[in-house]
């Protein structure tokens, strides 16, 4: 740890704008601005530098950002809803934080969905859908060997969305995304830096399956490839004297 890290969880001493690099514009309309703080928020989360558990004081971001309260608590709200932070009543609010046993209900959800998806793949996918799936798993392939976790953690989880679309069931297909957005968030939270969020070959071989018309095998592999993502994450709290501006990789004002 950095010895010149500020000790304690008190209100990090921040620069106005420096989350964002440089001041917006100055003529920022407050949907740009709000997109900003919740993109920026969001990034921190999925490259680790935010834990879970830090608190997300609303002094603090609008110092961070130089904007207003209100706008601050508009964002936090949209995060509270895609389950990125938790709000918690007349306390900071603080990046989520979720138990073992929520983890494991939502990958058993996520696998339930996934298992009801293949099937109708199975009976709707054409030759040129299964020939984009390959396209798409080269594209993983690559991504893995070029490029940082976040990105290709990306394209893992686009291959198991368009699974979702090619069932042709648009219910299906929503909340499939939305318990894999959750499911990243996770992932990205708890996963070890360096390990993959899905392995390229498990998803080649969940389409070898689907495309030799062998449903079941298709689940299995599909079964065992979540099972083992679950598996490899972390669920340990950090604890840390970083100050908020630490963990956002900025200096504090002196």
């Amino acid at each position: 740890m950095n010895a010149t890290a500020p000790k304690g969880r008190g209100r990090p001493k921040v620069r106005p704008q420096a989350l964002a690099g440089q001041a917006p514009a100055a003529r920022e309309k407050p949907a740009d601005k709000e997109q900003r703080i919740y993109a920026a928020i969001v990034d921190r989360v999925m490259e680790q530098r935010l834990k879970p558990g830090t608190r997300l004081p609303e002094a603090a971001l609008c110092e961070l950002f130089g904007v207003g309260r209100t706008l601050v608590q508009k964002v936090l709200q949209r995060l509270a809803h895609d389950h990125i932070v938790e709000l918690r009543p007349n306390r900071s609010a603080i990046v989520a934080m979720p138990s073992r046993e929520e983890v494991g209900k939502l990958f058993e959800a996520r696998r339930a969905l996934e298992a009801a998806v293949l099937p109708l793949v199975a009976a709707h996918a054409s030759r040129a859908d299964y020939a984009s799936l390959r396209r798409q798993l080269r594209k993983e392939q690559n991504a893995m060997h070029r490029y940082a976790q976040t990105e290709w953690a990306g394209l893992a989880s686009a291959f198991h969305l368009r699974l979702g679309e090619l069932s042709r069931n648009p219910m299906l297909h929503r909340y499939l995304s939305e318990i894999i957005s959750r499911c990243c968030l996770v992932v990205a939270l708890f996963q070890p830096p360096g390990n993959a969020t899905c392995e390229h070959d498990e998803h080649g071989r969940v389409v070898d399956c689907l495309e030799a018309g062998d449903v079941a095998g298709a689940q299995r592999e599909n079964d065992r490839h979540l099972r083992d993502l679950e598996a490899h994450l972390q669920l340990i709290e950090e604890d840390t004297d970083l100050s908020l501006a630490d963990m956002l990789g900025l200096p504090g004002r002196s």
